[in-house]
């Protein structure tokens, strides 16, 4: 019997609400966990022997530049995101406890899950992707930021993916992480950015310009 293909994706929180993760087999979810610890979430990804790990957290640091050129490359398509800032500044701010968490998690995957660096992928990596660009893709056009309660469960459940009903925002998000994932593993999805400072990955379908 042929192992089942795992993707996984990852919502990301401060210190207190921690990490958020789903395993996908294609769109069946088969196992979810929640931790602070991000030893504790690479090890359960490595586990499960995951293909792509799909993390909702800036992969780099800003350069001297004012914003990094994925997150440019977004703006130029309607969708908002936080500038991700020099990791001097992130130490210095409180709000940027969350991608000080995510610079962690990215250091506990790499000896299993090295980041993507561009192209098609031949073996196991984790990704940068963010849940505000997938459910745009996913959509096929812009979608409200402010109306995402209903509007990414609902394209979760049009994408396939069985919902209960009684899943959190995070849980949500890490599902659409987790869609991703399974974009870049099977070669269907559309990069942003470059390896230099880091790429965000969202489905194949074109967002509008």
């Amino acid at each position: 019997m042929t192992a089942p293909c795992i993707d996984i994706g990852i919502d990301v929180g401060g210190t207190r609400k921690g990490f958020h993760a789903v395993a996908l087999n294609c769109t069946r979810i088969v196992a979810r966990l929640r931790s602070r610890d991000p030893a504790e979430v690479a090890d359960w990804c490595h586990a499960h022997d995951a293909r792509v790990v799909a993390v909702d957290a800036p992969c780099r640091w800003r350069g001297t530049g004012p914003a990094r050129a994925a997150e440019r490359q977004l703006a130029a398509n309607g969708i908002a995101c936080y500038f991700t800032p020099t990791e001097e500044r992130a130490r210095g701010h409180a709000f940027y406890g969350w991608m000080l968490a995510g610079a962690a998690l990215y250091a506990a995957l790499q000896p299993h899950f090295p980041l993507y660096a561009g192209g098609n992928v031949s073996g196991r990596v984790c990704v940068e992707t963010f849940p505000q660009a997938v459910a745009c893709a996913l959509a096929g056009q812009i979608v409200s930021a402010k109306d995402k309660r209903a509007v990414r469960p609902r394209l979760l459940r049009q994408a396939g993916v069985a919902l209960t009903g009684g899943e959190s925002q995070d849980d949500v998000d890490a599902l659409l992480c987790a869609l991703t994932a399974t974009a870049l593993a099977t070669g269907d999805f559309k990069a942003y950015g470059y390896a230099k400072d880091g790429h965000i990955i969202v489905p194949a379908k074109a967002l509008p310009s």
